[in-house]
């Protein structure tokens, strides 16, 4: 039983005749009559029968015709859900982010999208990188953006950028030159993401990088937001490591900022589950995130660029 069937025998049950349900479907007649012909040999019984000079449904075609009209309109339905997510008329995006991306503008992603997308629904699940990663692996989520590194099995990876990571400290001592890994596990150092502790991408690399050198690097304080380490680094209560574009005019006034000696960066990619297409909703909203990473690198250059450094 196809479509194709279904829709030549309920045109016929509507105007009487093949004949004039080929004309309406601008067919020829006998390739309405065969399809119907097949259509009774599946099913076993007649549906129509000869009343005069045209066709008459027979009981099994009286019975027969709202269930067609049922199968059609139920795909009809079908096709049009699917043309409403294709042009972005309805349905709900998932999208997943590392826990950090308010630093970064992304609040404002959601408005934007929103204003040029108003009938989708928006979900954004705000986690660890590795989180995301394992729920977009997982199907739970359709993409996400992360930051490396992370396990990629299974995940197709498109990196976005790159923002140097600063110390941040009130004491301005601590922070006049590049701050080497032997010096920074001297320091107070507040570092945020507690609850993931060594699985946060940028401790994994900072935890790499004191074991090449032979230092351990233990926090006086562990918060779970970067807006609490900042406010704690404000304090004075320790010294904090942040993206340059979260150091925002505000931070400039009661905290310095420096490089590290060796240079580290947060790098963002895109993850979606491998040879998996991606709809055009998170199509429209990867590029929203794109323009968002760009505008705060943007202004953090507005803000003044990276401090001068005079050595110690």
């Amino acid at each position: 039983m196809t479509i194709q069937q279904l829709t030549y025998f309920l045109a016929t049950a509507g105007h009487g005749s093949f004949s004039a349900a080929a004309r309406s479907l601008y067919l020829t007649q006998p390739s309405v009559s065969e399809q119907v012909r097949q259509l009774e040999g599946e099913l076993g019984v007649a549906l129509f029968a000869r009343a005069g000079r045209g066709l008459a449904l027979t009981e099994a075609g009286r019975r027969f015709r709202p269930e067609a009209e049922r199968v059609l309109a139920d795909l009809e339905r079908a096709r049009d859900a699917v043309v409403a997510i294709r042009e972005l008329r309805g349905g709900t995006l998932s999208f997943g982010m590392f826990g950090t991306a308010s630093a970064y503008l992304i609040a404002d992603l959601a408005a934007e999208f929103r204003r040029k997308y108003p009938d989708v629904r928006l979900r954004l699940v705000g986690l660890n990188s590795f989180e995301v990663a394992d729920l977009v692996r997982g199907g739970a989520i359709e993409a996400g953006l992360v930051v490396l590194p992370i396990d990629d099995t299974g995940l197709e990876l498109r990196v976005a950028r790159s923002e140097e990571l600063v110390v941040i400290s009130r004491v301005q001592e601590r922070v006049s030159a590049p701050v080497t890994i032997e010096r920074l596990a001297t320091s107070p150092l507040i570092l945020f993401d507690a609850h993931y502790g060594a699985d946060d991408p940028m401790r994994r690399q900072l935890v790499d990088r004191a074991q090449r050198a032979g230092v351990t690097l233990q926090p006086v304080i562990e918060v779970e937001s970067m807006e609490a380490a900042i406010a704690l680094a404000s304090r004075g209560l320790g010294d904090t490591i942040i993206p340059w574009a979260a150091f925002g005019r505000r931070h400039a006034r009661t905290l310095h900022a420096v490089p590290l000696a060796e240079p580290l960066y947060d790098t963002f990619a895109f993850v979606a589950r491998h040879e998996a297409p991606l709809s055009p909703a998170v199509r429209a909203f990867i590029a929203i995130v794109e323009r968002q990473l760009n505008k705060a690198s943007e202004v953090a250059l507005y803000a003044g660029g990276m401090p001068e450094l005079v050595d110690t």
